[in-house]
This record gives structure tokens, sequence and C-alpha cells, in this order.
């Protein structure tokens, strides 16, 4: 999950780069990272992920758009995972305002999608991908048919239109957890590992310049990696410094990483 602008600066913002495979009993140790960039222009992002091909979930900032494009600089053309959170979200503020029944058929509908989710919730890839295949993927098809016909009959400029219009542009994406059984339905677990720096914003006004937001940005990925890890901060940043210090080979530099910090007694 990319996110741009979880931390404001004085002079740019954090971008957070979160992974967590934990929902569907992956290997890899969840992490945040966050890099800083003098602005929330696509560029940053594209430039971060130099190097990365493979399935990005992100929302709809139309800042990420260049990553999806054959010409993007750095790699592949990434694929996009886009959140089925956020389509809900726009159907509810609708539905919450309006009493529209349109917005409330979409609820409905998203809702059995999600009831298919929590059942298959923490089993393996292998297992929750034919499960979605054979019971989401109708589903999915269902709404999209909905949805164009309501795209359809109702005018863009509306409010509703303006909400279905918005889940209609990024229909593609909604539908990559279905083709992938590692992908989320939406990105709410990873977003809960980078709110942390989004409430904490007060505490990045101190860097008044690039080389501040760098810092900052180094300095929260660590502590937000330890805490999704159950490592308390403190402890892990004095260890680190003081091996650091006392010589710790480069070499062995994987044994500093936040989820192999064994606290002394």
């Amino acid at each position: 999950m990319l996110d741009p602008g979880q931390g404001r600066t004085k002079t740019g913002y954090l971008w957070a780069l979160a992974r967590d495979d934990r929902s569907w009993g992956g290997d890899d140790p969840p992490g945040v990272v966050y890099f800083y960039a003098p602005g929330r222009h696509g560029a940053h992002a594209e430039t971060f992920l130099t190097g990365f091909n493979g399935t990005l979930q992100i929302d709809g900032y139309t800042g990420y758009n260049r990553l999806t494009k054959p010409s993007r600089k750095g790699g592949a053309p990434i694929t996009v995972a886009y959140c089925w959170a956020h389509a809900r979200r726009k159907l509810k503020e609708v539905f919450d305002r309006d009493g529209s029944e349109i917005a409330a058929e979409g609820l409905r509908r998203i809702a059995g999608i999600y009831a298919i989710e929590k059942e298959i919730r923490g089993t393996s890839p292998g297992q929750r991908l034919p499960a979605r295949q054979a019971r989401s993927a109708p589903l999915v098809a269902a709404f999209g048919d909905w949805l164009q016909a309501q795209c359809l009959r109702i005018s863009a400029k509306s409010r509703l239109g303006e909400k279905l219009a918005y889940i209609h542009r990024h229909w593609d994406g909604l539908q990559t957890f279905l083709t992938d059984g590692r992908v989320e339905i939406d990105s709410n677990s990873v977003e809960n590992l980078v709110r942390p720096i989004a409430l904490n914003r007060k505490n990045a006004l101190f860097a008044g310049h690039d080389e501040g937001g760098g810092a900052w940005g180094r300095i929260a990925s660590l502590i937000e990696t330890c805490k999704i890890n159950g490592v308390e901060p403190f402890a892990y940043l004095k260890s680190t410094l003081e091996a650091i210090a006392a010589g710790h080979p480069t070499n062995r530099i994987d044994d500093l990483l936040p989820w192999n910090f064994k606290p002394s007694s």
C-alpha cells in the first residue's frame, strides 16, 4: 500500500509504503517505510519505486496513474489493486446524506462480496483465490453490470453520479483481488499501519528543510516498523545504536532490522 502525504513537514511530505502479509499467512514480517519528497506529485512515487515490478495497492490518487503506463520510468507498468473500502465509502456518503436507494443497493451488493472475504480471511492465497473466483467473481461481475446501468441513467454532475463515476474509473483495479490470492479486498489493514504518522503530523513540522524531512522519514520507518512487530522502539533504537558504535559488521546489517531484535534481559 502506498499513501502520499501521511506526514506534512515545512518543506514537503512523507509518503508511506507498507507491507503486511499476516492476513494470508505470509512469511515476510510487516514493515512500513516513509520516504520524504518535496511534494505529492506522482513523479516522486515513480522515483521511489524504481526497480519495483509487481502489484501495488493504492487509493484513487491520480498521481499514481503514471505507474501503470508503458512509459513508466524505472520498470515495467505496475499492476494496481484499488480499495473496495474506498468505493463503499463513496456510496455510504451519499446514502447518509440523501438516503439514496441506489446507493443503498450498491452498499448491499458490496456487503455480499465482503461476507465472502470474512469467511476466507486468514487462509492461504491458494485457498483464497479459488474461493474468490468461484464465489466472489460472479458478485463482482453483477456489480459491474449494475454500475454500468446506473452510470448511464444518472447525471454525472449529480452527487451520486460523481461517486459512481469514481468507482467506474477504478473498476479494473477493483477486480485485481480476484486474480491474486495475496491481494486484499481493501487497504484497511495497511492503512492502519501508516495511520500513526498521520496522527502525529505536528512532530514532523520540525523538519524545516529537505535533510530534516529525510531524517524524519528514516526515524519514522524504524519506529513504526518496531511497533507493528511488537518491539519497543526505544529499546530497539538504543540497542541498535550501541551495536553500531561497537563496530557491528556491515555484512550483518540484517541482524539489526526490527523484526530480528532480541531484547536483553
